[in-house]
């Protein structure tokens, strides 16, 4: 599965995907940009991944899948976060929707726009109401932050540094994926250092019971 935001276009051909993917064994999903900002393209495997639903908002793409190894099934949600406060509560409460739409293990990533820590902005000294409401947000709906460890920040912009990017995931995705861990790509041209999750199935037997300790 493959996320790309901010793809800056109003439309997508099929060869503009296959060139992107490198094969045409691809099935994908396409939130266009308005005025060449924003833009929103999920990719994935279709010998891995066979879509059940998708769901599109102005700054969410979310797509079910069933893996097609052992019909499980399983939500990614790729997110461009709002700046102004009004507009970031708003994505939070389509989010929320999402999460009981799906009812499924589900991952939300992409780009916040928001942290959750004070060390998560260079040079802050306490939380906006902003961050502390995403905060909130994120333990309302039970999810849980992966950890990035081999990178502080990912956005940079001059002196400006920020850990505005985050893979959020429910409970239901730990316990199908219990070894989930989340890693910094090659920053290469972008502002964004891109994020990578290596997520392997290895629960077996019956679930677990799990809290929220928060």
């Amino acid at each position: 599965m493959l996320g790309l935001l901010e793809t800056k276009k109003a439309s997508l051909a099929k060869s503009d995907v296959v060139q992107l993917w490198a094969n045409d064994a691809v099935s994908w999903e396409f939130v266009g940009a308005e005025e060449a900002s924003g833009g929103l393209l999920l990719m994935w495997d279709e010998m891995v991944f066979k879509m059940d639903n998708c769901y599109k908002g102005d700054r969410c793409l979310c797509v079910k899948d069933v893996l097609v190894k052992n019909n499980l099934c399983c939500a990614f949600c790729l997110v461009y976060g709002a700046h102004a406060r009004e507009e970031k509560l708003l994505v939070w409460e389509e989010l929320s929707f999402l999460s009981r739409l799906c009812q499924a293990p589900l991952c939300y990533l992409g780009d916040f726009n928001e942290v959750t820590q004070v060390e998560d902005r260079k040079g802050a000294t306490a939380l906006l109401l902003y961050a502390t409401e995403f905060k909130s947000w994120i333990q309302d709906i039970e999810l849980v932050n992966l950890a990035l460890t081999d990178h502080k920040f990912t956005w940079f912009r001059g002196q400006l540094c920020s850990h505005i990017d985050q893979v959020l995931v429910s409970l239901e995705w730990l316990e199908e994926f219990p070894k989930t861990i989340l890693k910094g790509g090659p920053r290469g041209l972008s502002d964004h250092y891109p994020l990578i999750i290596d997520v392997t199935r290895v629960r077996r037997g019956p679930r677990p019971f799990r809290s929220l300790n928060s």
